[in-house]
């Protein structure tokens, strides 16, 4: 496979993943809008070490910060060929914490992480609410503050949304989320 189809391989696979897992199960009840009306920017970084990675988050900051919200309201950054250790990639979002504030942009956009190996703290990693988090490859999301006063203010009781997601993942099952993986690989290969 070539490296141009590689690359939008990986976009069509986090894309799949957005409509079926992210959407399809109501884990974002705010992602739909933002899907359909195609203000999600998809990313794919090709950096291999950390330091590529900083100057592509930092590059990508920049720009959503400076778009119009009705072009791009959202980033998915995604770096599947860095940080691929969970760990890793959780002591990286301190870094990302960082540039916003050295960005001056603490405030306006912030940094949301999913993971292929995602894990809260005090759950088992075979635990399916992981699955909350877990994407194809390692991806940064970066998110305006205003969108997410917005739908907060849209949806008062926000707080539930994190419940309401481990009682749809429990009851999915293992199977089931490996069942949904499968069908987002398929949905990208066939997308080609």
């Amino acid at each position: 496979m070539s490296t141009s189809s590689n690359n939008s391989n990986v976009i069509a696979h986090t894309r799949a993943w957005v409509d079926r897992a992210v959407i399809g199960l109501n884990l974002c009840p705010f992602a739909k809008a933002v899907q359909v009306k195609g203000q999600v920017r998809y990313v794919l970084c090709e950096a291999t070490d950390t330091a590529g990675l900083l100057i592509a988050l930092c590059d990508e900051l920049d720009y959503l910060a400076k778009a119009e919200p009705a072009q791009t309201d959202t980033t998915l950054l995604i770096h599947p060929g860095v940080l691929n250790d969970f760990l890793d990639f959780n002591d990286f979002l301190e870094v990302a914490d960082a540039a916003l504030e050295e960005l001056g942009l603490e405030g306006v956009l912030q940094v949301a992480s999913f993971h292929p190996q995602f894990q809260f703290a005090d759950t088992a990693v075979d635990d399916v609410s992981n699955a909350t988090n877990r994407s194809p490859y390692p991806t940064l999301h970066l998110i305006r503050e205003a969108s997410i006063d917005r739908a907060v203010a849209a949806f008062p009781e926000a707080e539930a949304i994190f419940e309401a997601n481990i009682e749809k993942l429990e009851s999915l099952g293992a199977e089931g989320w490996a069942a949904l993986q499968a069908q987002c690989l398929r949905d990208a290969q066939n997308s080609q």
